[in-house]
């Protein structure tokens, strides 16, 4: 009885293995051997979902494009065969997205790419920056990066900025570097500054900030003011009003 068992079940396990096909992602550019597909800003990824080779006669089957798990709307004549998608152009947003396909009646039948996009931060220019003596000076810097860059640093008129001599209160949270003073002295803080972030991938970006000090100027308070005087005209009209109710008094 076990003999006439195993040649069945090697046979039964034989037709499973001849029947499960599989699916491949082709991509422009490749997708290396971890299933990710290196790529940059503004560039154009291509992916071709096609059957294994022991399936191409079925060239009716459909094939579904999923982006982070959300079905890729595709056109009538781009489902069955050969399938493609084209990311044009390559956006922040595309960093680390999951494209997978898959068979329209088998989605376990399965094939993903994921998508590294690099870009430098955005640090470039010059910006006039003009604050009042003791008041407070922000000075920001767009750090964001892929790959995460290696260091940023501040300048003022070429020399690194001393954080302690000059009460300066430096930040990082990865998006952006923030350089703070809490109370400006034209003779501590005017001057030139410049960010600079160096990144691995890309080298250094910077970017440079002129920074004037002015006088102090008399700020009024506005809307005291205004309550203040809103409450002045109407003890006047109040003291008129009742002014005339007596004179007409006296007058009958």
């Amino acid at each position: 009885m076990k003999l006439m068992f195993r040649p069945l079940l090697f046979h039964f396990l034989l037709l499973c293995a001849t029947q499960t096909f599989g699916v491949n992602i082709q991509s422009v550019p490749e997708v290396n051997s971890e299933g990710v597909i290196q790529t940059e800003l503004e560039k154009t990824v291509s992916l071709v979902c096609q059957p294994d080779s022991g399936h191409e006669a079925q060239d009716d089957e459909e094939l579904v494009w999923l982006r982070n798990g959300a079905v890729v709307s595709l056109t009538e004549g781009n489902k069955k065969g050969n399938s493609s998608v084209c990311v044009s152009p390559v956006i922040y947003e595309d960093d680390g997205a999951t494209f997978t396909c898959h068979l329209g009646k088998n989605a376990t039948v399965t094939a993903s790419v994921t998508l590294n996009v690099t870009y430098h931060p955005q640090l470039s220019g010059l910006e006039e920056v003009a604050v009042e003596e003791e008041a407070e000076l922000v000075l920001r810097c767009d750090v964001w990066a892929n790959p995460p860059l290696s260091s940023v640093s501040w300048t003022l008129n070429g020399s690194a900025v001393d954080l302690v001599a000059s009460g300066f209160l430096l930040t990082n949270d990865g998006f952006t570097s923030k350089l703070i003073a809490n109370s400006v002295e034209k003779i501590l803080h005017e001057g030139t500054y410049q960010c600079t972030a160096n990144s691995p991938l890309y080298g250094e970006h910077s970017k440079q900030f002129s920074v004037t000090v002015t006088g102090t100027t008399m700020k009024f308070p506005l809307m005291p003011m205004i309550a203040g005087i809103v409450v002045v005209c109407l003890t006047t009209l109040f003291a008129i009003v009742s002014r005339w109710n007596k004179i007409t008094k006296c007058c009958k």
